[in-house]
């Protein structure tokens, strides 16, 4: 096992808080879309693959599935949505990373820069911090339903990477090609899958406290509020007991 990151506690947590909300139809359902332009046949395209079950997993209606496929083969019609990786700096020197799905570039670029701006960051050049994360499959588990003996035997032997404990739940991560083999291996030993996807992971972690670490935990509150935002992807860490007052 390895160390972890506190960004990847705040993102799991904000998955359930979104779907709540649902915000998260809106994401998958612009996942849904992108991935259909490279087919709209699940079985011959593993992002749409991908897209449909985390769907299902949040219990989207059939329907909404299938019309998100069609706007994306263009079948029917619906706005263009072009898909854009932003990158920029937080509080501390904390690398980050935003995947945004938009149908107004230049809108979402100003409004980016500003919430970096208003929060203590800045907004930088394509290839300015991406080189800082590597593309891997991420998939969470609840710490209650398996052991980590369980996770490593079923998890690792189907291609996993690395095994970490998240707060309450574990943390599988593994190469994106794995990411299909490990979930279903999951799902054959009777293990739920809690989330899974392919994420941009940080190679090394940036150490933050005190301002740094309050202003990065609020432009990450303020990037994934947005709008166009899919996902955000830091390497920043705080210390538990400091993320636990600043969350009060």
């Amino acid at each position: 096992m390895s160390g972890h990151s506190k960004w990847a506690t705040i993102k799991h947590k904000k998955a359930a808080t979104d779907a709540k909300r649902g915000k998260t139809f809106t994401r998958i359902i612009k996942e849904i879309t992108i991935a259909a332009r490279s087919g709209g046949d699940p079985d011959g395209n593993p992002r749409l693959r991908s897209a449909v079950l985390a769907a299902k997993a949040a219990s989207m209606p059939s329907d909404n599935i299938k019309k998100a496929i069609m706007r994306g083969t263009g079948e029917i019609e619906g706005g263009q949505i072009d898909e854009v990786m932003f990158e920029g700096y937080g509080p501390g020197g904390a690398a980050v990373l935003v995947n945004v799905a938009t149908d107004n570039r230049n809108r979402t670029v100003s409004e980016l820069r500003h919430a970096f701006s208003k929060n203590g960051g800045n907004l930088g050049e394509q290839g300015s911090v991406a080189w800082m994360f590597e593309r891997k499959s991420q998939i969470f588990v609840a710490g209650e339903k398996a052991s980590e003996d369980q996770l490593m035997s079923v998890a690792l032997e189907a291609g996993g990477d690395d095994l970490r404990q998240e707060g309450e739940s574990w943390e599988i991560l593994s190469a994106p090609e794995a990411h299909e083999a490990v979930q279903k291996a999951l799902e054959a030993a009777g293990i739920p899958v809690l989330e899974a996807s392919i994420a941009m992971v940080p190679k090394n972690l940036v150490k933050l406290e005190g301002k740094s670490a309050a202003g990065m935990l609020r432009l990450n509150d303020v990037l994934e509020e947005h709008e166009d935002v899919q996902n955000v992807y830091s390497n920043f860490d705080i210390d538990e007991k400091e993320m636990e007052a600043l969350e009060r």
